[in-house]
């Protein structure tokens, strides 16, 4: 085996942990348009009259609609922050608004809620196929001290959160 590293500058160590970023976020895309193609074959049986699962006290549509407004939120702050618009993010008082517009995103019709849930994780996805890896390394402060990069909030706050629910729907949802 050829000995490469000792030749390697700090410009090539960068290179190199780039390009596994980019590979990762061609992962990670890939992920959300799978989670985004399994909710649209669940949130399809879901109906305004759909019972509650009993943990939270949810029902089918509500659990849709707050998938569909963290689609939108936790997307939007995947671009906003890659794209170097946002540094600083009041993250806690916006989670609470995001929960206000939940309610008021529960009185919209299933299939409208499920629309433009998958039309925003669409939206995020191409953006996570175009950006590169320093939009997915840039950092935002948040109000309560943390650093979070674009990076986590597409992986944890949007994906990770919206196979949660996804999941969560298929267990409430008969077949």
């Amino acid at each position: 085996m050829k000995i490469e590293s000792q030749d390697f500058t700090v410009s090539d160590l960068e290179a190199f942990l780039d390009q596994l970023i980019d590979r990762e976020r061609l992962a990670l895309a890939a992920r959300l348009e799978a989670a985004s193609a399994h909710l649209e074959k669940v949130g399809k049986r879901v109906t305004a009259e759909a019972g509650s699962d009993g943990a939270s006290g949810w029902t089918s549509h509500e659990v849709l609609a707050h998938i569909a407004v963290l689609s939108k939120f936790y997307g939007m702050l995947t671009y906003k922050v890659g794209s170097g618009q946002m540094s600083e993010l009041d993250l806690l008082g916006n989670v609470h608004l995001r929960d206000v517009i939940g309610q008021e995103m529960a009185k919209t019709p299933p299939p409208e809620l499920l629309a433009q849930a998958v039309a925003d994780q669409r939206r995020t996805a191409q953006y996570l196929r175009s950006a590169d890896a320093a939009a997915l390394k840039r950092e935002c402060r948040t109000t309560h001290g943390t650093v979070i990069t674009a990076d986590h909030i597409a992986r944890y706050p949007l994906l990770n959160h919206l196979e949660e629910h996804v999941e969560q729907l298929e267990r409430m949802l008969p077949a």
